[in-house]
Order: structure tokens, then sequence, then C-alpha cells
């Protein structure tokens, strides 16, 4: 994740820029091109790949909102990797990832399997409907990068109707996603600013999750659903990252605080300085961590 000079230009032009770019749905693959995407996207999200140091920035957000106890369903949790590092910060609470590809099901199994995970359990669904839980169910419900995956607006607001659904009153909210940038050649800046260590369908499928992106007024719109009590962050001069978050629902204790630790001191030296950027980026538009890891 770039930080010089280069990036700060693009932003800041992006940031002036009148023009909006129309929302391109991601292309349908074949089966075969959507099973390497899918691997593409697993691998960059292991401990060794690029986003893992975003993974560990949004688990420590997630942890707070969460308490002993507690049910929290994963929309879209894809191959588990975001959703396997928020359950071991949290092992007495249990959660659930739900997808709608079988594939990336089968993936998640392996994933939470391979990190020895015990309080994860998958379930296949379609998130703008949730038909398979009951009004209440869930304590917290969270979603990372998976909104832009939706068809149009219509099926995100479905999804986030379908999610205030099976929240218990007074249950928390934990939403991300990219929001959708003005000008292609930001979107295109942020794709290949580390293309050389990144598989090539990673870095494709990177550039068509841009152009599928909401705008943030979109976004914010449809999370209107879910009440006042959800409050909107962006990265810093461009939206990026938008993220709808509730208020915490209890204080890191010392059994998180150390776990979290142990998992920032696994990171390399640069995935430390991109967790460090990142939180830059969010802490400029007033979203502090709960608590620094390192």
């Amino acid at each position: 994740m770039s930080s010089g000079p280069a990036m700060l230009a693009y932003l800041i032009v992006e940031r002036l820029s009148r023009r909006t770019l129309p929302r391109v749905r991601e292309p349908e693959l074949s089966d075969t091109d959507s099973i390497a995407q899918n691997g593409a996207f697993e691998l960059a999200g292991r401990e060794d790949g690029i986003l893992a140091s975003i993974y560990l920035y949004h688990a420590l957000q997630i942890s707070p909102l969460v308490c002993p106890g507690d049910r929290v369903l994963d929309l879209g949790c894809g191959p588990a990797n975001q959703l396997v590092q928020v359950a071991r910060l949290n092992p007495q609470a249990h959660f659930i990832g739900l997808d709608v590809s079988v594939e990336m099901l089968e993936r998640a199994r392996q994933t939470i399997g391979r990190c020895g995970v015990a309080n994860i359990e998958t379930v296949p669904g379609d998130m703008t409907t949730l038909a398979e839980f009951p009004d209440g169910l869930f304590d917290c419900v969270m979603s990372t990068m998976s909104l832009h995956h939706l068809a149009d607006e219509a099926a995100l607001s479905d999804a986030l109707c379908a999610a205030q659904r099976v929240l218990k009153p007074g249950g928390s909210v934990y939403l991300v996603d990219f929001g959708r940038l003005k000008r292609a050649a930001t979107q295109r800046f942020f794709v290949e600013d580390r293309s050389d260590v990144q598989p090539e369908k990673f870095t494709r499928d990177y550039l068509n999750s841009l152009r599928a992106a909401f705008s943030v007024d979109e976004l914010s719109g449809a999370t209107k659903v879910l009440g006042d009590g959800v409050t909107r962050y962006t990265t810093a001069l461009a939206p990026f990252t938008v993220i709808f978050k509730s208020a915490a629902r209890r204080k890191p204790d010392k059994q998180l605080k150390d776990a979290a630790r142990m998992l920032y001191r696994r990171l390399s030296a640069s995935q430390q300085r991109d967790f460090r950027l990142y939180a830059r980026w969010l802490r400029a538009d007033g979203l502090a961590l709960p608590f620094l890891p390192d």
C-alpha cells in the first residue's frame, strides 16, 4: 500500500474532481475462471497475503461490538480469512459465515480447518433475504467487502433490510466496502500499486470490485434502515473504504489485547506498515482503533 507523493497526488485530484463514474457490475465468469479468481482471493487473505493487515484492522474494529455468548452473522464470508481473524479474537462468541457460493463455502471450511478455529459454522444462503434465519437471532451482523457483489441498489436495500430483521434490538453492525471512486485513473492506481506482489487474477478482480462499488450516498441511503446508532466513516481524501459501525458494546479486555498483539507481531514489517497506514487513513475521519496492538 503506497503512502508516497504519487498516492497523495491521485487522492487530491480525486477529491477535487466533479465527475462521477457509473457503476459497472462485476462480469459473469465461467466456472473455471470463477474458481481461479476465488483461489487468488483466498491466497491474498492468508496470513502472509497482501490483505492480512487489512483483515486484522477490521478484526480489531469489530471485536468491541461482540460480547461473550453472542451470535454473529457474517454476510458474504467468502473464504473466511476475515471471519477467522474475528473469531480468533472472540473465542466465546459463535459465528456463522453465510455465502451464496458453494465453492466459496468449501474454501471457507478449509480455511477454518487449517486455522483450527472451532467457533465458526458456515451456511449457504442469500444475503438479500436471509431466509434461513428468524427475526432477532443475531447480536451482531458484519460484512466485509461483500456488498459490491450485489446486483443493484434494490438488492443492496434488500440485504440491509434483511440484516436489520435478523438483528436483535440493540444489536450491533459493522459493514465495510469499497466506495465508488470518481476517476478511472484513481481506480487503476489502487489496483496497480501492488501488482508486482499480487496474483494477476486478484488484480483483475480488484479492478472489477472498484468499478462495482456503490457510491457513498447509495451506501448511506441503504443503511438508514439500521437506525441512527450507526456511524459512517471513510478513508481520507477519497472514499476508497467506507465503514458503517455501531457503538462499542464492551471494552477490550486483556485476553483480546494479548491475542491481537500476537496476530500483529506475526505480520511482516511491510504488513505492519500497511496496517498503520490504513489506520491513519481512517483515523483522519474520526475512526480510531479501540486499542493499539503493537
